[in-house]
């Protein structure tokens, strides 16, 4: 269950020749919001905004984080505007096994085993695993070891046709949540990384199974379950991830904690029995 320290390094998609001014821009016209409105919620003016795109007034660094901040730039790319505008990176990027990150580490540690039997993970920003508990360990039972060679990914595991994707029961479903959730972030973030592995799992073939057992006593559900067979079982979990709020730190900022409640009381029972 120890956190693994894997690459974060994800290069930002905004080139620093272009100009601070095309930057912002691009991620202005990409929140659908104009040069009016983002002038009023920074304490600016739209002459100033439309010259600072322009190129023909250069911001101050405190204008382009607070640019940045109203747009709700990533943090990765806000230290990708401030060498476009000629400024040093303000957020660091510490790697996740330095001793800086020593008590992030132990709360995530803590936090997900906490959270056993059930399944809990940490990942990266391109769904790379830096840390898992029992309950997760326990989901991959029988995945072939080429899929468990680090760093692993949780989208290859999960959509790949050697992964859990034969064990998925309603695979159509959750594969669509997972590739629509990776389009958003897409859209959002414009990683090419994360770009590039969506490229990669959304062209997996699906397995034709077919079985879609219904249980015996049909339960509600509150949001979309993942329903998975283990050992001859059909387990249902909802996801939910959590981020860190306000990070200072691009890795801390890349982080989301993904944990799974168990959505109907068979699960719940099954779960406790293997926790003895």
């Amino acid at each position: 269950m120890a956190i693994v320290a894997t690459s974060t390094n994800v290069p930002s998609t905004g080139p620093a020749e272009q100009g601070v001014g095309p930057l912002l821009r691009a991620w202005r016209e990409r929140r659908r919001v104009s040069q009016l409105e983002l002038a009023l919620r920074a304490g600016s003016s739209a002459r100033h905004i439309s010259f600072v795109e322009t190129g023909r007034s250069r911001p101050s660094e405190e204008m382009v984080l607070r640019l940045a901040e109203h747009l709700e730039v990533p943090v990765r790319e806000r230290n990708a505007l401030l060498l476009a505008a000629g400024y040093a990176p303000h957020y660091a990027e510490t790697p996740l096994d330095d001793p800086a990150l020593d008590a992030l580490r132990t709360g995530l540690e803590r936090l997900i085993q906490g959270y056993e039997p059930y399944p809990a993970l940490v990942v990266d920003a391109t769904y790379d695993v830096v840390a898992a508990n029992r309950g997760i360990t326990m989901l991959l039972e029988g995945v072939p070891e080429s899929l468990l060679t680090p760093p692993l990914n949780a989208m290859r595991l999960t959509l790949h046709p050697r992964g859990l994707a034969p064990r998925i029961r309603n695979l159509p479903e959750w594969r669509g949540h997972l590739l629509d959730q990776m389009r958003r972030q897409i859209a959002l973030n414009r990683s090419a990384p994360l770009r590039a592995l969506y490229e990669e799992v959304a062209a997996y073939p699906v397995p034709e199974d077919g079985r879609r057992d219904e249980p015996a006593e049909p339960v509600p559900h509150f949001a979309l379950p993942l329903q998975i067979e283990h050992d001859g079982r059909v387990l249902s979990f909802i996801s939910s991830i959590s981020t860190f709020n306000t990070p200072m730190d691009v890795t801390v900022a890349e982080l989301a904690i993904e944990t799974f409640l168990p959505a109907d009381p068979a699960t719940v029972k099954y779960l406790h029995s293997l926790a003895g």
